[in-house]
Parts: C-alpha cells; sequence; structure tokens
C-alpha cells in the first residue's frame, strides 16, 4: 500500500528511520515517500493500458514542486485549477501541453496566461466562462482548446463537502443541457470542442458511481465526437484510499456508508471502466490525486504535554489545525502510529493541537499506545490535502517538507521563517 513500515521498532519511510528525519529537520515535518508516488501512478497507467490515455495528477492534493517533479518524470500530465498550479508545474518540469485547466471561476488573466502556455484544455464550467475564453482566444489570434464538463447527477456515496457530480453541486452542466451548449459553442470562432469532462467527487470506495457515470456519459461523449469531432473523454478523478488500515476487517471508516467495503483498487476499478470507454475509441483522461499522493506522505509532530483531566486523557503536539485540517474540517480519520512500538495497554486518548479553538483536534476517544512528553507520533496518510490546505492561523510557521528517495532524503520545502508570515503587511502612513 505505502513504504512507510516499521524496521524493529522503529518507523521509517523507505530506507530512513523518521527520527533521523525529525533530529535534522525537527517537527511538525511532512515526510513523502517518492516510491509510493512513483507506484501509486504506474498501477493507475498500468490499468489503462488497454487503451489510449493520460494520467493527470490532480495538483490541488499536493503541490510540492519535488512531488509534481516525480510525476512530470513519470510521463504524467496534470489537473490543475488555477494559474499558479499551472506555473508551479512549469517550474516543477511539467509540461504545460500535458494540463486540464479546472475550476469555476477562471479569471481573464489566468484564461490569458494558460493560451499563452498552451494547456492541453479548459474544462469549462458554464456557458459565460466558454464565450470569455473565445473571447481571449480571438483578442491573442489562438485557438482554445476546451472540454465542458457535464454533470452527470450521480450521487458518489462519499463525504458531502467532496461529492461534485450533482445537482445540488456548483460544478459543470445539466447532462440534459450538454448537447445544445456543444452546438452552440460550435459557433465560437475561436474555440476547439476538443473534449468532454465529468467529475464525481473524491475519495469514493466504490467503483458503482464511476460506472454508473460512465455509462451514462458514454453515449453522450460518442454523440459529441459524430457531430463535433471531439477527441478525448476525461473521467475525473475521485478513487478514494485507505485511511484506516481496519478498514479492511470490517471496521468502518469516516467515509463509509456501512462497515466491510472492499478496497477499490486500479485493476478493480480498470475492469469494470474499460469495456465502456474502449467502444468510443475517444482517449481517457484521468485525473486522480488522492490516489497517488495520500498514502504517500505523513505529518509528524512531537507530544509538548500529556493533560489528564479526570475525563480525558489528551496529548497536546506542536502541530495543528493549521498543518493539517481535514480532521476538523472533515471529521476525517488518519491512523496515528509512535515513531517507536510502544507495547503494554492502549489508553483512550484524545491528540489535539495548541491553537485556540476546540476543533484543533486529530482524534477523539483513540486506543493509543502509552506514550509521553517529548515523544512522536506520525500522521499517516497525509500526503493529500495536507500541507496545500494550510495556513498561518495563530500566526504559525508552515512546516518543512521532506521527499525520501530510498536511502537517500533531501529538503523540499524549508520551514517558514517566522517573519515572512507578515513579510507583505505594513502599517498606514499615519501610524509611523
Amino acid at each position: 500500500m505505502h513504504h512507510f513500515h516499521y524496521s524493529g521498532k522503529t518507523l521509517h519511510c523507505e530506507g530512513v528511520s523518521i527520527e533521523s528525519l525529525v533530529q535534522k529537520f525537527g517537527t511538525p515535518l511532512y515526510v513523502y515517500s517518492q516510491q509510493t508516488v512513483t507506484d501509486r501512478f504506474r498501477a493507475l497507467d498500468q490499468a489503462l493500458a488497454g487503451i489510449d490515455h493520460l494520467v493527470c495528477f490532480a495538483v490541488k492534493s499536493n503541490s510540492n514542486r519535488a512531488v509534481l517533479r516525480t510525476i512530470a518524470d513519470l510521463g504524467g500530465g496534470f489537473d490543475i485549477v488555477s494559474a499558479g498550479e499551472l506555473r508551479r508545474v512549469i517550474e516543477a518540469g511539467g509540461d504545460a501541453g500535458k494540463c486540464a485547466f479546472a475550476g469555476v471561476g477562471k479569471s481573464e488573466a489566468e484564461i490569458e496566461y494558460a493560451l499563452k502556455k498552451g494547456v492541453h484544455t479548459f474544462n469549462v464550467e458554464s456557458e459565460p466562462e466558454l464565450k470569455r475564453i473565445d473571447a481571449i482566444a480571438g483578442r491573442l489570434k489562438v485557438k482554445a482548446h476546451v472540454a465542458v464538463r457535464v454533470n452527470p447527477n450521480v450521487e458518489a456515496h462519499t463525504h458531502a463537502k467532496i461529492t461534485t457530480g450533482t445537482y445540488e453541486n456548483k460544478f459543470g452542466i445539466a447532462f440534459e443541457e450538454i448537447e445544445g451548449v456543444y452546438k452552440r459553442a460550435s459557433r465560437l470562432k475561436n474555440l476547439n470542442l476538443r473534449g468532454l469532462q465529468m467529475h464525481i467527487g473524491s475519495q469514493i470506495t466504490d467503483s458503482e458511481p464511476f460506472e454508473t457515470a460512465v455509462r451514462k456519459v458514454a453515449p453522450l461523449a460518442a454523440r459529441l465526437k459524430a457531430r463535433h469531432g471531439i477527441e478525448f473523454l476525461s473521467i475525473g478523478g475521485g478513487i478514494g484510499i485507505v485511511y484506516d488500515p481496519a478498514l479492511e476487517s470490517g471496521s468502518p471508516a469516516w467515509w463509509q456508508t456501512g462497515p466491510g467495503k472492499k478496497t477499490l483498487t486500479p485493476a478493480s476499478y480498470a475492469a469494470r471502466l474499460l469495456p465502456e470507454l474502449k467502444a468510443l475509441g475517444l482517449r481517457i483522461l484521468l485525473e486522480p490525486g488522492r490516489y497517488i499522493s495520500g498514502n504517500s506522505g505523513i505529518l509528524v509532530t512531537r507530544i509538548e504535554y500529556v493533560k489528564r483531566t479526570g475525563k480525558k486523557n489528551f496529548l497536546i503536539v506542536d502541530a495543528a489545525m493549521n498543518d493539517l485540517i481535514r480532521p476538523a474540517f472533515y471529521d476525517a480519520y488518519h491512523q496515528i502510529l509512535p515513531l517507536t512500538k510502544k507495547g503494554g495497554a492502549l489508553l483512550s486518548t484524545d491528540v489535539v493541537g495548541p491553537i485556540c479553538e476546540s476543533g484543533d483536534y486529530f482524534c477523539h476517544d483513540r486506543p493509543l499506545p502509552k506514550v509521553g512528553s517529548g515523544d512522536c507520533l506520525a500522521l499517516m496518510s497525509a500526503g493529500a490535502y495536507g500541507s496545500v490546505m494550510g495556513s498561518n492561523y495563530n500566526s504559525r510557521s508552515l512546516p518543512a517538507e521532506v521527499l525520501v528517495n530510498g536511502s537517500k532524503a533531501a529538503l523540499v520545502r524549508r520551514r517558514q521563517d517566522v517573519a515572512d508570515i507578515w513579510a507583505n503587511e505594513a502599517t498606514a502612513p499615519w501610524q509611523k
């Protein structure tokens, strides 16, 4: 599943002990496994080997340049949602021509920048956006490659905040309206109707919603190919990962509708979708994020205090919700492991951060080994929507980040200096 493991009693990332990284770089600390990123990308790429395809990594899940460079070196493309992400990809050595530019609110400046860089496609979310792209492309005297995002109105059975494919969501254009939109868009002279795109949600652990959406959208894609010559169908991302290893033994995790669900694998995903997709004769774009980066990273934190009240055992750690917001934001589960294996009985424990919010926690009432002040814990499966969603709340510095490759480790993001937080601020002239 990933390359974080105990060697003896010591937690390692590939061939490097996490404790050695803590001693060198401090905490809080993000650690990424390059081999896990590579394995996950290749698993998806190979599962789709029977058709023409491009795996476009969702930069929003983890935008560290070293991670992006790993994907670029593997021949991958990128799913981007801002001009800033496009610039990151280019700086990391990625190809703008393999980028799909998504998002509901692209500005004129972002569209112009992306056109000048030659993105593969804009995944368009509305007719006003089509007209804006057409106008800017006309001004630049270029053709803009576009794919309209269809909302298939399929329930993904995932967390409410990360479902995207129903009519209750802000994304895409209703399935029933798409053909009319393409007909009108075909009259806009500066657009090339290159494809069709969909995305139904994130952290989906069952192939059924994907299969339902593809079966609904595939005939539409075939008609658009016949009428407008589209070249590709993007089926989005959303393949879920295991956050709780107890999942396999029937214990429900935070996203589950019930216990005992099987883990979705690239092979099982492809087996259900490839029969529908092969018949189209279109290139297939896939936009995974979490599946590649999620289990590829951890957040390491040091215990500052052990606090016992009449009802609770608290571990107060130096990481906080500004470093990893998923538990506070989604009530998400992350496995928590000590860097050194501990024996003895487990204690019902809350792991909490130092921020002045009751929502600043990583777990409630979790059975954990007995640990003490100064010990370190690893918050597992923190490689997706971890550092990228970080903030400076409470004027806290962003953590350092390290990439491990076999027995080698490199600092790929230095710890933010506190003064950098307010470097772009100033007092008003009358306050001097």
